[in-house]
């Protein structure tokens, strides 16, 4: 997991990030707001960012606002880092769009808690989104049974899209996650299959 680190006391950036090295992350470092949201703004770009609230250029809560403010921006779990710590403060810090808080000097015991708890998110949203992506993509196979059919009137077979005829078993389990199983149904079972002298078990 990457860590996007954006302080510019140099002495906390680098306390900061011998600590997050140690426990296995992978640091980038930003030394002010600027270059804090350049980075925000990559394609692989960071998931987990700790933001000094005071920086030159661009402080960490406007990061937050306009990081929120921008579409399709991705899932970005944001720490305010601060020696700000009234109620007015933790109010004004999360209601930027920061989704925890910690006050300076931090205490290396509850940093490490709640970037498990952003991690945890994290994945919950990935999760997420990984279902709602499977689920459009059902429907866009759903929705490609609800147009008009090509299907021969003598053998039942169905045209495709590449102008080739398949059984109807074979097109819908193409187009959709439905299987199958086969049996005989009852009027099957009496005018060919009883005629015929067989016998099998009818589906009813």
């Amino acid at each position: 997991m990457k860590i996007l680190i954006a302080e510019d006391d140099p002495i906390s950036r680098r306390l900061l990030q011998v600590t997050l090295t140690k426990w296995g992350y992978e640091v980038i470092l930003a030394s002010d707001g600027v270059e804090a949201w350049e980075f925000l703004q990559q394609d692989e770009a960071p998931q987990l960012a700790i933001l000094d609230w005071m920086m030159p250029r661009l402080d960490g809560p406007t990061i937050c606002q306009k990081l929120r403010e921008r579409r399709g921006s991705g899932a970005v779990y944001l720490i305010l880092l601060t020696a700000k710590s009234t109620k007015e403060d933790v109010v004004q810090g999360l209601g930027s769009g920061a989704d925890d808080y910690i006050t300076k000097p931090f205490d290396r015991d509850e940093l490490q808690a709640r970037l498990q708890v952003g991690l945890r998110i994290l994945e919950l949203q990935q999760k997420l989104a990984d279902r709602v992506r499977e689920l459009e993509e059902s429907l866009l196979r759903i929705k490609t049974l609800q147009g008009l059919l090509p299907i021969c009137a003598w053998c039942k077979k169905i045209r495709n899209d590449q102008n080739y005829w398949q059984r109807v078993e074979d097109y819908i389990a193409d187009y959709t996650d439905a299987r199958f199983s086969h049996g005989i149904c009852p009027d099957c079972l009496k005018n060919v299959v009883e005629p015929a002298g067989c016998h099998a078990d009818p589906i009813v």
